[in-house]
């Protein structure tokens, strides 16, 4: 699909048709789309809960306002960020020394910056999770998009009742929510509401 085409035709869809599923393989799909998706360092802070049973539904529906898309939906994504994603302990630190052919100097380098970039305050820690893992959420609806798979982003939750029901760590925090499925046809969704352009939101100096 082109990407014009997914842009004008993604819709925060509020009605899910619940006969309708969505296979692992399709969500594995997605997702490893979906995961190309820039991050600071590629240091890529975040994991996916994919909530599909309905044991895990039901606990989630609780903690979002009793929101009917979330028992609808084939599948709802808790997106979360790491606040320590910057660390030693970061996986990737390693891919990237193979990627700069064990110029360990230069990741070294890169280990400083990003421990001040993003780990010198709470503040900063949060906003590192929370716009990497920003990123990979839009991603995610694109992506689901181009297998024509409908989306609905929340944020309208109760995120520490989140945390502590899915058992997330102490540097684990949760971004949003993200349900996945097919649209109900026998529903309608309101007119896509006028978006503020260029003019109005843009200001060169």
């Amino acid at each position: 699909m082109a990407t014009k085409k997914i842009f004008n035709e993604r819709r925060s869809v509020n009605f899910f048709d619940n006969k309708k599923s969505i296979d692992e393989t399709l969500l594995k799909e997605i997702i490893d789309m979906a995961v190309i998706a820039p991050s600071a360092f590629n240091l890529q802070p975040w994991r996916i809960l994919a909530v599909k049973t309905d044991s895990s539904k039901q606990k989630l529906l609780n903690l979002a306002n009793k929101q009917e898309k979330i028992s609808d939906a084939s599948v709802t994504l808790i997106l979360i960020g790491d606040k320590d994603g910057y660390a030693e302990s970061n996986p990737v630190w390693n891919e990237m020394l193979k990627s700069v052919s064990g110029n360990n100097e230069m990741v070294e380098g890169a280990k400083q910056a990003a421990a001040f970039l993003y780990g010198s305050s709470e503040e900063r820690k949060l906003k590192f999770a929370e716009s990497n893992v920003g990123l990979l959420a839009m991603s995610l609806m694109i992506a689901a998009k181009e297998y024509g798979v409908d989306s609905h982003p929340m944020s309208g939750i109760d995120f520490d009742g989140i945390h502590k029901e899915f058992g997330l760590k102490n540097s684990e925090t949760v971004v949003m929510l993200i349900c996945l499925g097919y649209f109900d046809a026998s529903k309608q969704l309101y007119p896509r509401r006028p978006r503020r352009l260029y003019k109005e939101i843009t200001t060169i100096i």
